[in-house]
């Protein structure tokens, strides 16, 4: 018997499965990787060994105004470790310089002043400026041009107004943006709704290359990397992380080079075969990527591609923040089943795109192969049910219920880690 541990909340679930029917346990190799130093050192050494820019420091030198765009409360971005070393380096550079940390919340709800202390830490918090930003709020935008597919770019207005635009972030495998990281912070970090709405239609979110671990071909990446040059993103920190969201490497520099490097890695590390099989069991990557039915949907996705059609996923993921986003909701509550929310995104013009409408896009077409069961105590049961997936209250009481319905014979691929993989 395999006792497979699996990420859920800030702990885990125990998935125990018979020798005889686990064709597999897919997992990156990233949770078993020994970096060359510690945290810090490794940020701090990508700092002075730049790709493709002269250092930060150099760069912060006469400039009055410099913005770091980070990351929101859903990403397990060891901010706490990486923004003191940012800083220091700023400072080294230019003592007097006037740093605002924008929060990079894209599409998700506001940031809240205890999610930012759990991020940054108390001083941080207490002595730096943040801004937390707000994709609904046009007052506080400025149109700077056209994505390559035509929609408007607009952005907050401290980051176009910024001297000196910076990011941090961390690089891991994307479902649909192939990589996460990079460009990704300008888009959907820091521009307006009607940006992410152009940037997220249905047209792209079906394209072939619109995968995980795909970049070039990708149209929704070369809409992102548009935008963030567009946007004069002049310098990246992005770091990669393992298993217990620990940084095992650091990258620095230009926006496109130094994410094309830390992809690189993060590639080698992520790949891995396909083992199909009746039943999948996956995760969110536990908190903070757990934390909503929207987030969950990453998950889903390795599942998808080690599922055989019509087979069962089972996706452990706490969800104690709710479905995630109520047009989300409300795709599969006004919707008679899968194929009617497929339906009728398939139809909505890329100029027309709904929000959130891309989510429940990749939902509907899981839901349209697999039978999708979700492990939560946590989160409400009747939201699970009415976006048309199965709940369970124990990954056991799951079990039971996908083989009732792929057969006691069923054989199982376990993925623990579905967010930090790209299954092939």
């Amino acid at each position: 018997m395999a006792d497979i541990k699996i990420p859920y909340g800030k702990g885990h679930l125990i998935a125990a499965i018979p020798d005889s029917k686990l064709e597999g346990v897919l997992e990156s190799k990233s949770h078993h990787y020994h970096p060359e130093a510690g945290e810090r050192e490794l940020v701090q050494q990508a700092l002075e060994n730049p790709i493709g820019s002269a250092r930060l420091r150099d760069l912060a030198k006469d400039k009055s105004k410099i913005v770091i765009i980070a990351s929101d409360h859903t990403r397990p971005v060891p901010s706490k470790i990486m923004a003191p070393v940012m800083l220091a380096e700023i400072r080294a550079g230019n003592p007097h310089a006037d740093i605002t940390f924008l929060i990079a919340t894209g599409f998700h709800r506001l940031t809240t002043k205890e999610e930012l202390i759990s991020k940054f830490g108390e001083e941080i918090v207490a002595n730096e400026k943040i801004v937390v930003h707000n994709a609904f709020d046009p007052d506080i935008m400025v149109n700077i041009g056209k994505l390559p597919s035509g929609g408007d770019i607009v952005i907050n207005k401290l980051a176009v107004e910024a001297d000196l635009l910076i990011s941090e972030g961390f690089i891991e495998p994307h479902f649909f943006a192939g990589f996460s990281g990079g460009r990704k912070s300008v888009l959907p970090g820091v521009v307006s709704k009607v940006t992410v709405l152009a940037n997220h239609n249905s047209r792209f979110i079906v394209h072939e290359n619109a995968r995980t671990g795909i970049l070039e071909g990708n149209p929704i990446h070369i809409d992102m990397l548009y935008a963030a040059k567009t946007a004069k993103l002049a310098f990246i920190v992005n770091v990669i992380i393992d298993a217990d969201k620990k940084i095992i490497k650091a990258y620095a520099g230009d926006v496109e080079q130094a994410h094309l490097a830390g992809t690189g890695f993060a590639g080698e590390l992520a790949r891995v075969s396909a083992k199909p099989a009746d039943i999948v069991i996956t995760s969110n990557g536990g908190y903070p990527l757990d934390q909503n039915i929207y987030q969950a949907v990453k998950g889903m996705t390795a599942a998808e591609a080690s599922c055989k059609p019509g087979g069962v996923i089972i996706i452990c993921a706490a969800c104690n923040d709710g479905h995630g986003g109520e047009a989300f909701y409300r795709w599969f509550t006004e919707a008679k089943d899968a194929q009617a929310v497929m339906d009728k995104i398939m139809a909505i013009e890329p100029e027309n795109t709904i929000a959130d409408q891309w989510e429940a896009q990749i939902l509907a077409r899981v839901l349209l192969k697999h039978t999708v069961i979700m492990v939560s105590d946590e989160c409400d049961p009747k939201l699970i049910t009415d976006m048309k997936m199965k709940v369970a209250k124990t990954l056991p009481e799951a079990i039971a219920l996908a083989e009732h319905i792929a057969g006691a014979d069923a054989r199982y691929t376990v993925i623990p880690d579905g967010v930090s993989v790209i299954v092939r």
